[in-house]
């Protein structure tokens, strides 16, 4: 009879330690993230604790997964309680900088929350996150045109607010005015 082998490879999964040093270690990101796709501090607070606790509780994942997952975990909570579609008209956004002067990254960060929030959603999981336009629509619950149109009517209302020109790479494509239709 062949002798049994034991692995001395550490183990394939993320542990629930694995995921409480990866909140701990990327605390801010992960609240930002939870923050620009509600738009509101206590839905926020509360999709960065579900994610944590799903994350924790959940399923087992690959170690090579976990800080992904981790972000993923975040995004979907964030869709449960927002529940963002695409629809022709929306209430206008709450957000509100306070008449303050923001730095740069303070002023990306007040347009996007002032995104309706479907756009917001793309914006964030597409540009920010750089989910394909394939996972944002699974995710999101919606047809990939829509999420391309969404994506380009947030980077033409992140521009308009803007006092700086504003350029990304998405999908390896450089989007600007010209790129968005918008040659005003």
């Amino acid at each position: 009879m062949p002798e049994a082998k034991h692995s001395t490879s550490p183990a394939p999964y993320a542990s629930s330690d694995d995921f409480r040093r990866i909140f701990c270690e990327q605390n801010d990101s992960l609240r930002r993230l939870s923050l620009l796709l509600t738009a509101d501090q206590e839905k926020a607070e509360q999709c960065f604790v579900s994610g944590l606790e799903e994350s924790v509780n959940g399923s087992p994942v690959f170690k090579e997964w976990a800080h992904s997952w981790a972000r993923r975990t975040i995004i979907q909570n964030a869709v449960r309680v927002i529940n963002p579609r695409p629809v022709e008209e929306h209430a206008p956004s709450s957000f509100d900088s306070g008449g303050t002067t923001l730095a740069v990254e303070q002023v990306e960060t007040a347009s996007v929350l002032q995104l309706e929030p479907f756009e917001r959603f793309v914006y964030v999981m597409s540009v920010l996150e750089r989910y394909s336009d394939l996972d944002c629509s699974v995710l999101l619950g919606c047809a990939r045109r829509e999420v391309i149109a969404a994506r380009i009517h947030a980077f033409q209302q992140i521009e308009m607010q803007s006092t700086f020109p504003f350029k990304r790479k998405v999908n390896g494509e450089t989007l600007n005015r010209a790129s968005t239709g918008d040659l005003s």
